[in-house]
């Protein structure tokens, strides 16, 4: 066969997208399309007519028509053929069936009917190849993307590594009030607390000077031999030190700040809102949850990794105790910091320095208690989700549902992300709780709560899409809670001298690390 052109056009014969696929002017082209309605007689039911030069084939399609444009001599079967997969592809591209959404997704039609006809003949392909052509997507692509983004990840850890160095170094020299030397920070490399379950960093030594002899040599040479040499030498203002923190933040980081003056507009120029107001005791209680379930049910792992982290920003404020609520009934296995007094903790929950003559160190977050809870019982699992894809005639009908099984918890911005098979296009969602959004880049549909609570602790998603049961796992989950899941929470703090009450603030956080649907 040879097509001359394929177009969308009103049923008055106006163009609303046309390709012409041979050297043909616009004037021909429109005189075409307008000469179509003439030809078409009232009361007949056909799917092409005919002049004395041209065969025009053609779909109704809502209001519009589908137009192929062919020689006299091509092979109406072939014709009939290639007009079903243009009328395939057009709700492929376009929501809704009208001039407005046609004309604003014009370029993609187009691309999409370049790979049905070449010069003016059909090509061999379906509605996925043309997707995924049309998409170019390619796994080449995919994998040095994946590459990059770890390499610029290992990059900006070193650099946030070595602002925070650099950070020390400043703050050590203000508060001495001497030229700040080449290397330098908070000292003690052997008696800090080890990281909740060997993935958090390391907290300083509690009681400020707590260094043995062992220590100090060792961190004599190791500050004399970066001292040595050609070592970055900063200056008496910290220009260096901002220009390095200002470089992080315009990749998106976020940098603490050394000091209330340090760091107060963004590398724009623009004012930045000033932080969430904390008391000079301040105390984060961290939760990190990783699970992964089976997709026909069952838990497979599930660990939690919790972390109470003091700042003291008052030196009057640095000799203090802590009341630790601890209502946890799940078995998690608590444990203090090395410094801490274990027994006061274990006959009130009360967290204390082993030697109350000691202080905590200022403006420095220090990890005094963590737990971690470790289980393979199906009962813990905080959100169940249930994935039930089935095949039907065109693909999968695939109903999810969601529940809240902890009810005491208060999760938000709830996001369940599932991935599509590889050009099975837009799914046609039914049924919904919440809002959903297609990440056609990524091959993924990702299904958005702001809330889940007892009020609200069920909810599901229904949607059609090409592909087989196997192409919608894993699913992944993410969500942020205020409450943490083993109920354990700072009741108050109380000065060593007179056991007096003293002003503090708190942050709770329960976060997701991995939680999937295998």
């Amino acid at each position: 066969m040879v097509l001359l052109a394929a177009a969308v056009c009103t049923k008055a014969g106006r163009a609303v997208v046309s390709r012409q696929f041979v050297e043909m002017s616009r004037s021909r082209i429109e005189g075409l399309l307008s000469a179509f309605p003439k030809l078409m007689g009232s009361g007949r039911q056909h799917t092409f007519v005919e002049t004395d030069s041209v065969r025009y084939v053609y779909q109704p399609l809502e209001k519009l028509y589908v137009l192929l444009v062919t020689t006299k001599n091509s092979n109406i079967l072939e014709d009939l053929e290639t007009l079903r997969l243009f009328s395939r592809v057009v709700p492929e591209y376009c929501k809704v069936l009208e001039e407005s959404e046609i004309a604003e997704r014009c370029f993609e039609l187009i691309f999409a009917f370049d790979e049905i006809v070449a010069l003016g003949y059909r090509e061999n392909v379906n509605l996925a190849q043309i997707r995924t052509f049309t998409e170019m997507d390619s796994h080449e692509e995919k994998v040095f993307r994946a590459v990059r983004e770890t390499q610029e990840r290992e990059a900006r850890a070193e650099m946030k590594k070595r602002a925070k160095e650099l950070q020390a170094v400043r703050r050590d020299a203000e508060r001495t009030g001497k030229k700040a030397p080449a290397f330098g920070g908070f000292g003690g490399g052997g008696g800090g607390m080890g990281g909740v379950g060997g993935g958090a960093p390391s907290s300083p030594v509690l009681g400020g000077s707590a260094l043995d002899d062992n220590d100090k040599p060792r961190a004599t040479s190791v500050a004399a031999s970066r001292s040595s040499g050609k070592a970055m030498k900063l200056g008496s203002k910290g220009k260096e030190v901002d220009s390095f923190v200002d470089k992080l933040k315009s990749e998106g980081e976020r940098v603490v700040a050394s000091n209330a003056a340090a760091h107060k507009r963004q590398d724009n120029g623009k004012a930045v809102a000033p932080p969430a107001h904390t008391e000079s005791v301040h105390l984060r209680v961290e939760e990190k949850l990783s699970l992964v379930c089976g997709r026909d049910g069952g838990l497979q792992s599930m660990e939690l990794l919790g972390m109470v982290t003091l700042r003291v920003a008052d030196e009057s404020h640095a000799r203090i105790r802590i009341a630790v609520d601890n209502n946890d009934k799940k078995g998690a296995q608590l444990q203090t910091h090395p410094n801490v007094d274990k027994k006061l903790f274990t006959a009130s929950s009360v967290i204390g320095l082993k030697n109350a003559e000691k202080s905590f160190p200022l403006n420095t977050d220090v990890g005094v208690l963590k737990w971690r809870l470790q289980t393979a019982d199906e009962s813990f699992v905080p959100l169940t989700i249930n994935c039930w894809p089935s095949e039907s005639g065109s693909g999968c009908d695939v109903n999810i549902e969601y529940e809240l099984q902890e009810e005491a918890l208060e999760l938000t911005d709830v996001v369940i992300t599932i991935p599509l098979p590889a050009g099975a296009g837009v799914p046609v969602v039914g049924e919904l709780d919440g809002e959903y959004s297609h990440d056609t880049r990524r091959g993924q549909l990702e299904w958005r709560l702001p809330l889940i609570d007892a009020k609200a602790k069920s909810g599901s998603l229904e949607f059609s899409c090409p592909g087989l049961p196997s192409d919608f796992f894993p699913l992944s989950v993410t969500f942020l809670s205020r409450k943490t899941y083993c109920d354990i929470a700072v009741t108050g703090v109380s000065l060593v001298d007179g056991d007096l009450p003293s002003k503090f603030s708190t942050e709770t956080s329960l976060v997701v690390d991995k939680y999937e649907i295998v």
